[in-house]
């Protein structure tokens, strides 16, 4: 690492605009969880029937299985905005319009619903919405933060989504006590969804839009000044850092643009098909660790094992609780480890107490032993340790590092579609798993959750502490790479100082691409 980079401190501004954007991530949160607590309101279940009818389990399993249905094809529509229009767009038109807009028309449709296939529908719309958050937001993270903090910094958008969900679980339980409420206790949390991106879309006029994608549209004088101000400070008086970071990625850039960024090319090329594999199989491993299905049915859950009607709404919000405190403590750690043993122990850990869960529940329920169920209930808590520390920022992080520029919205965006995807599965067929096969269900997340963890550590990559543009090196693209910024020393936007190996790298790819 050159001198310049060692000394790059975060800036403030940098902070509260990544947090501001966080209010995308909250309405993620917020929506995506809403359900956990609205299955746990008896006016819910009383008012669709869902207690009396015949088939009250399986559409139980469908309000949250097309939510996750939406999620997919919502995300996999995001690159088109992000790529043409910007990714601060792909916030503010999808994240924004469609969450400001769609979540808005969700939220109030949830709301006031009247019939269950009504609620079903607007479940749909809801998870479109909330799903494009979740990609739209980490994509422009990863391209406006430094190198060395990336990972940390991208992580502040899981702690805005957790904080989403801890607002919902604490609200969700107040409004149990609604008595004159009556049946339509349930309809306030869900009207509340519409807030977040109202929020957001109000102030993301003032949101920098990203660098990489300012250069790649050519508008080189915005890009400067944006990085200039997301990436200097006092001990860089220079700006040393962020004009050397501006000519790499106008170089990178330059030969991306000679590359095939479609949908096709990202799987007929060897090396891009392996990334899109990697993305999705990063996702894939961490959602069976089953952190949906216990956050989505955690009032079944605890009912399941004996707890009264408030437990089962205390404990969930309880646990988000302490999931905001993890996802908070984790910021300066991820980058204090390799990406891919980091994410594959946190997965093994998770299962380790998925085992233990499976073993309580099949020893201890239905019992008396209040010991035992406590436990059964203490290992959720301990369960989002390692998910906290090591699965729920660092995935998001780990997907943007995975992609070059002209393909990171479509590579991201196919990361979190199999988060959805996957849930489907998971989220449908829950309900029906724990009446009929009980606590079995839980082998389901521990067999192939621990056979990911192992491949994650052994076989995928790591991309800790490298720039965007010099990550393609790790899949075999050296001639993709036009310039390493380690070797970089610039004064005023001018290269004064380049290594001979590097120089040569300069003058064969780099005026070849800008040619190009």
């Amino acid at each position: 690492m050159s001198p310049t980079h060692k000394k790059q401190r975060i800036n403030a501004f940098t902070v509260l605009i990544l947090i501001f954007v966080g209010f995308g991530s909250m309405t993620y949160g917020y929506t995506a969880s809403i359900i956990g607590t609205t299955l746990g309101q008896p006016s819910f279940i009383k008012y669709f029937s869902l207690d009396t009818r015949s088939n009250g389990t399986g559409l139980i399993s469908t309000t949250n299985g097309l939510f996750q249905a939406g999620g997919v094809i919502g995300t996999l529509l995001l690159p088109i905005i992000s790529d043409k229009y910007g990714r601060k767009w792909g916030i503010a038109i999808i994240s924004g319009w469609q969450s400001a807009i769609l979540a808005v028309i969700s939220g109030a449709g949830l709301a006031s619903s009247v019939h269950i296939g009504m609620f079903i529908a607007f479940r749909l719309i809801a998870g479109a919405a909330a799903f494009v958050s979740l990609a739209a937001v980490p994509i422009w993270m990863n391209e406006v933060v430094p190198v060395h903090m990336r990972a940390g910094l991208v992580d502040i958008h899981a702690v805005c989504l957790i904080f989403g969900y801890f607002v919902q679980g604490w609200v969700g339980f107040g409004f149990y006590f609604w008595e004159n409420g009556g049946q339509n206790a349930w309809r306030p949390p869900l009207a509340l969804q519409c807030a977040w991106p109202l929020v957001l879309l109000g102030g993301l006029y003032w949101i920098p839009e990203s660098p990489h994608w300012l250069i790649m549209k050519d508008r080189m004088d915005e890009a400067r000044v944006i990085l200039d101000r997301l990436h200097s400070n006092p001990s860089d008086p220079n700006k040393e850092y962020a004009r050397s970071e501006f000519y790499q990625i106008r170089k990178q850039i330059a030969l991306d643009r000679t590359l095939d960024g479609t949908w096709v090319g990202r799987f007929r090329k060897t090396s891009y098909r392996k990334r899109a594999f990697l993305a999705m199989g990063t996702t894939f491993f961490i959602q069976c660790s089953g952190v949906l299905v216990i956050n989505n049915y955690g009032p079944t859950l605890y009912k399941n094992l004996g707890f009264s009607p408030v437990k089962q709404l205390l404990y969930p919000a309880a646990w988000l609780t302490l999931t905001l405190g993890i996802n908070a403590m984790a910021i300066p750690l991820v980058d204090l480890f390799p990406r891919n043993k980091y994410i594959g122990v946190g997965i093994l850990g998770c299962m380790a107490t998925l085992i233990v869960e499976a073993a309580l529940v099949a020893n201890f329920v239905p019992s008396n032993n209040s010991a035992a169920l406590q436990a059964a209930v203490a290992m959720f808590f301990v369960f989002q340790i390692p998910y906290g520390f090591c699965l729920d920022g660092t995935q998001f992080a780990y997907l943007g590092e995975l992609f070059p520029t002209h393909l990171r919205p479509k590579g991201v965006s196919l990361g979190v579609a199999m988060i959805s995807f996957t849930n489907i599965i998971w989220l449908q067929a829950a309900p029906t798993a724990f009446q009929t096969i009980t606590w079995k269900f839980y082998f389901v997340f521990i067999i192939p959750g621990t056979i990911g963890g192992l491949i994650m550590i052994f076989y995928f990559p790591n991309t800790n502490g490298l720039p965007l543009e010099e990550i393609a090196a790790l899949f075999g693209d050296v001639d993709e790479v036009a310039v390493y910024q380690a070797e970089i020393n610039v004064h005023d936007g001018i290269i004064t100082d380049v290594h001979a190996e590097v120089k040569e790298k300069l003058e064969v790819r780099g005026d070849a691409a800008d040619k190009a």
